[in-house]
C-alpha cells in the first residue's frame, strides 16, 4: 500500500466544490485521518471534490468513503439487468479515477442465476481499469461471507473465499468478512465460523478481517477469540445512517473506537429515503416500496432538516446525509449503479458539516417515530 504523503501548507489549496461550497473549510472528526492534495483536476469532475483524505482499516488504507455494490446483480430489489454491465463499469472508472479505493460487496450478492455477479463484476473491472498498476494495486476489496446453514465448519468457509478469489481472479482479498453471527439461531455454528476467518487470514487469503451485523457484546466476544489466535478485528460494518442511529449505535461505536476497529456504515441513505427523491405519492418500484410507504410519511422533520442544510451548504441532501456518517468518524458505503450517483456521492467528499449541523440533524433524527427496519441478523 502506498504510503500517504504529507498536505501542502493548504490542504485545500484554495478549491471550492463542484456546487459552490466551500472545500476550505475541515472539522475532524474520527481517528487515522491524514490529508492530501493534488493540484491535477480530473478531466470529468471540475474542480476537485475532495483533497484525497485517507482512512485506516488495519494495515489498509482506503478513502475516506467507499462504495458499495448490493444492486450489482440483484433483479429483485435493484432490478440489474446484463446491459447495465457497461455503465457499471463506467461508474467504477468514474470511482477509482477520482481517489475511490474501497469497494464493498458479498458472495451472497446476487439473485438466481446472477448469483455472485458482484464479485465476478468487481474483479473485472480491476482488471480492464486502463490506469496504472499502482492504481489497481491500491483498490481494497471487502468481501462477506454468507453464514449458510452448510458452512459448518471451518474448511468450509475457508473454501468460500477461495471460491470469491476465484470469481474476482484476485491472489488476496482485502478484507474479509462475517456476513452475519448466528448467534441468534445457530451458536454452535459461531465458532466454525470465526475459525474460518482465522484460517483464511493465515492462509494469507486475505490481508485484513472483519465483520457485520455484529452488535456491542458479539463483537467484543469474537474481537477476544481473534485477539487469542493471534488475528486482528480491523472492522465492522452494520447499518448506521440519520434513519438508523440510536443507543445501539452509539454503543457499537465506542466498542470499535475503544478497540481500534473501523466501523463501516451499510445503507447510509436509508435505501433511497433520504435523498428526498421520494415522497408519499411518490415511491421507488418494487419491494422498497412497502418499506417507504410505512416511513417516510413520518420523516417530515428530518427530511426538512436535510434539506435546509443542503440550501445552505449549495450540496445535496444525499451528499448531507453522507457526510454525517464520515463526520461520526464511520466510512459510508453508499450503493452506486450510475455514473449520475457516483457523481453525487462524490460531493459528500472534501468538506465537514459543523458540529451545529450534526447536532442538528441528530436531534431531528432521534425525533423520528419511525427508524429503519434493522437487519434480521443483527445481535445484541
Amino acid at each position: 500500500m502506498a504510503a500517504v504523503s504529507s498536505s501542502p501548507k493548504s490542504p485545500f489549496c484554495g478549491l471550492r466544490s463542484p456546487r459552490g461550497g466551500a472545500v476550505g473549510r475541515f472539522f475532524s472528526h474520527g481517528s487515522s485521518r491524514t490529508l492530501t492534495c493534488s493540484l491535477r483536476f480530473p478531466a470529468q469532475l471540475r474542480p476537485l471534490f475532495w483533497p484525497w483524505e485517507k482512512v485506516k482499516i488495519g494495515p489498509l488504507t482506503v478513502s475516506p468513503m467507499g462504495f458499495g455494490t448490493w444492486a450489482w446483480g440483484n433483479q429483485l430489489l435493484w432490478g440489474y439487468k446484463e446491459e447495465m454491465d457497461d455503465s457499471l463499469q463506467e461508474t467504477f472508472n468514474l470511482a477509482v479515477r477520482n481517489g475511490i479505493t474501497f469497494f464493498d460487496t458479498a458472495d451472497s450478492y446476487g439473485t438466481g442465476r446472477f448469483n455472485g455477479r458482484s464479485e465476478m463484476l468487481l474483479g473485472k473491472f480491476i482488471r480492464e481499469y486502463k490506469g496504472t498498476d499502482k492504481v489497481r494495486d491500491n483498490i481494497v476489496i471487502a468481501t462477506k461471507f454468507a453464514a449458510y446453514p452448510w458452512r459448518l465448519t471451518s474448511g468450509q468457509f475457508l473454501r468460500a473465499c477461495k471460491s470469491s478469489l476465484n470469481r474476482m481472479q484476485l491472489d488476496q482479498i482485502g478484507v474479509g468478512q462475517l456476513h452475519w453471527s448466528t448467534a441468534n439461531y445457530a451458536p454452535l455454528q459461531e465458532l466454525a465460523l470465526w475459525d474460518g476467518l482465522v484460517a483464511m487470514y493465515e492462509k494469507g487469503l486475505v490481508r485484513a478481517v472483519g465483520v457485520s451485523n455484529y452488535g456491542p457484546k458479539q463483537l467484543l466476544k469474537i474481537h477476544d477469540y481473534l485477539k487469542s489466535r493471534g488475528v486482528p478485528l480491523c472492522s465492522a460494518q452494520i447499518q448506521f445512517s440519520l434513519l438508523s442511529f440510536g443507543d445501539d449505535q452509539i454503543e457499537l461505536k465506542a466498542v470499535c473506537d475503544s478497540l481500534g476497529i473501523q466501523l463501516i456504515s451499510y445503507s447510509p441513505l436509508g435505501l433511497g429515503m433520504l435523498t428526498g427523491k421520494y415522497s408519499a405519492s411518490k415511491l421507488p418500484r418494487g419491494p422498497r416500496a412497502v418499506l417507504f410507504r410505512q416511513i417516510l410519511p413520518r420523516l417530515d422533520r428530518l427530511l426538512d432538516c436535510l434539506r435546509e442544510i443542503a440550501q445552505r451548504r449549495d450540496k445535496t441532501m444525499s451528499q448531507v446525509a453522507i457526510n454525517w456518517c464520515i463526520c461520526k468518524g464511520t466510512i459510508p458505503i453508499p450503493g452506486v449503479k450510475s455514473v449520475r450517483q457516483a457523481e453525487e456521492n462524490l460531493g459528500s467528499l472534501g468538506w465537514r458539516l459543523s458540529s451545529d449541523e450534526i447536532s442538528e440533524l441528530e436531534s431531528a433524527a432521534r425525533d423520528c417515530p419511525r427508524k429503519m427496519i434493522q437487519n434480521i441478523f443483527q445481535t445484541q
